[in-house]
Order: C-alpha cells, then structure tokens, then sequence
C-alpha cells in the first residue's frame, strides 16, 4: 500500500512538472510587441513605424570626412588639385568611364559632338574652350556630381573616386587637344617629324 502511494505521489509530481514546463513553453516570439515596417503606428504622434534617422546619423562605411575627395572643395572653394595622385591606371580608368558615361554627349575628344548631339538633342560645351580649360578640376567634379543645366548628375552612377579618374581624363585630352610642338619632349619630336 505504501508503494502504491509512493508511485501515486511519484505520477501527482511528474503531472506537476509537467504542467509546470507546458506553462514556461508561451508564444512571446509568436506575439512580440513590435512595428511593422511601412505599417502605420499610434504609438508615435506622426503615425509612422519606420522612424526617420537622427540628424547626423552616417550609416558605417559612409563618412565622407575628406571634403576635398567627396565635394571637390576646401573652404567652400572649387579646388585645383586631385586628392590622390594620378597614375598611368587611373587615367586609363578615366577613359573607360568617359567613354561609357560621357562621350554620349561630350563625344570621344570632348569636342561636344557625341553621338547625342548627332540625333538633336542639345549641344554640350567643348572641353577646350578657355572657360572649361582654366576650370579648377573641382568645378568638373561638383559638375559630374549635382549636374549643370540640361546634364543629370551622376551622383549615383558613377563612384567618387571614378569621378576624379574621368576628371584626370579630360584634363589629358585638354592637354592632347591644345599642345603645341615644345610640349613634346625632343627624343619624342624626332618621331614626329619622321627624322630618326
């Protein structure tokens, strides 16, 4: 008799425990408090869930720190210089994103004859006119990046740094487009001349 209430007694504690661990097993992920993104919200005055970021919040990875790199002034003026140097690749680099993003409109040799121009639509300014000639390369960049009259920025087609690869580009075909004869080294211009 006295087991048989032992064993009993042993089945009331399991069924207790039991009970007790079905009772911590709850649906607290299932039905967490929490916003739904682009849901509205009467917990916040404007009815949003998606909060807007603090003011000067830079996500990782973004802080653009180098105003010379990233506007293409220091001390809100346009400037004169890259900001890194300018190598054999990184003018090659230029061109290749000349040829794809610019000479559309600005043609092959910045000339404003591209392809654009040929069908209508309107004519772009050569690169070797004196105006654009003497242009600091950080008005190019400030062009590139927020636009100029009828041309869209390319803020978001083409990276900082390849901005400056196009601007070195125009810059060696201003060079090429306007040299004269003593801008050729002397064992370079006995090639020219076809002396030997």
């Amino acid at each position: 008799m006295a087991s048989r209430i032992m064993y009993k007694t042993g089945l009331l504690w399991l069924f207790l425990g039991s009970l007790l661990v079905i009772a911590g097993c709850r649906q607290d992920m299932h039905d967490q408090p929490k916003f739904k993104p682009l849901r509205a919200n009467s917990f916040f005055p404007d009815g949003r869930s998606a909060r807007p970021l603090v003011a000067g919040v830079v996500a990782r990875g973004t802080l653009q720190d180098d105003a010379h790199l990233y506007t293409g002034r220091v001390n809100d003026e346009f400037v004169t210089t890259f900001p890194f140097p300018i190598t054999q690749d990184v003018i090659l680099r230029g061109q290749e994103r000349f040829n794809i993003y610019c000479s559309p409109c600005h043609g092959r040799l910045g000339d404003g004859e591209g392809m654009v121009v040929q069908r209508g639509l309107k004519h772009p300014p050569s690169y070797h006119i004196d105006r654009l000639r003497e242009a600091p390369v950080g008005y190019f960049f400030n062009v590139i990046t927020n636009g100029f009259g009828a041309m869209f920025d390319y803020s978001d087609r083409v990276s900082v740094r390849d901005r400056w690869a196009i601007i070195s580009y125009i810059r060696a075909l201003q060079l090429s487009q306007n040299a004269k004869i003593d801008d050729v080294p002397a064992e370079a211009r006995q090639q020219l001349d076809g002396t030997h």
